[in-house]
């Protein structure tokens, strides 16, 4: 997307990758755009749009990523300070807006408790029915040519708990920042 993120009279232009980098990149010059800011999702980006959603006169960038989740990054000041150094006391409308977060999250929280408890109840019955459910993967698996590697990318709209990585020649994995999982190892049989 273009908008003009910065308040400065000349668009910018945000890019959301499907690697999770959001970017905003600027045209100070005529020549090349220059990184003004750079911030690191979890999952990919799927879109992504800037103008002005939660409060009147502060601009914001929202991404959308492949599992559904928006994410917002706002031109509104996080912390405020007064002169003396010592804590603001919330608003009255800060309040009221962190007290109904709350309520609703709490409602939610029990939505999902007696959700559970149905499906508990149905799957112990005599005539439920199993299946798995269907979901679609994101995946990528894309060479590398700086260190002749491939990355294997993999996306659910669920969480993964393991992923099998079967060949019928050795490997060799590769750990990554990004990469939370834990690696073991079998060895190949030959047969």
């Amino acid at each position: 997307d273009s908008f003009d993120i910065l308040g400065d009279g000349v668009k910018e232009l945000l890019v959301g990758r499907d690697d999770g980098v959001l970017e905003v990149y600027n045209f100070e010059s005529a020549d090349d755009p220059v990184l003004r800011y750079d911030h690191a999702l979890s999952e990919s980006i799927a879109s992504i749009q800037g103008g002005c959603v939660g409060k009147d006169g502060y601009d914001e960038i929202l991404a959308s990523t492949y599992s559904g989740w928006l994410t917002g990054l706002t031109t509104e000041p996080v912390h405020r300070e007064d002169g003396s150094g010592e804590d603001l006391k919330l608003s009255q409308e800060m309040q009221s807006k962190i007290s109904s977060l709350r309520n609703e999250l709490e409602h939610l929280q029990m939505k999902v408790l007696q959700e559970r408890e149905k499906y508990q109840q149905s799957s112990q019955s005599s005539t439920a029915v199993s299946s798995v459910p269907a979901f679609s993967v994101n995946d990528k698996f894309t060479l590398n040519k700086d260190d002749a590697s491939y990355s294997l990318i993999l996306e659910v709209q669920t969480a993964i708990d393991n992923v099998l990585v079967q060949s019928d020649v050795p490997i060799d994995l590769l750990d990554v920042d990004k990469n939370s999982a834990v690696v073991s190892f079998s060895s190949c049989d030959s047969e």
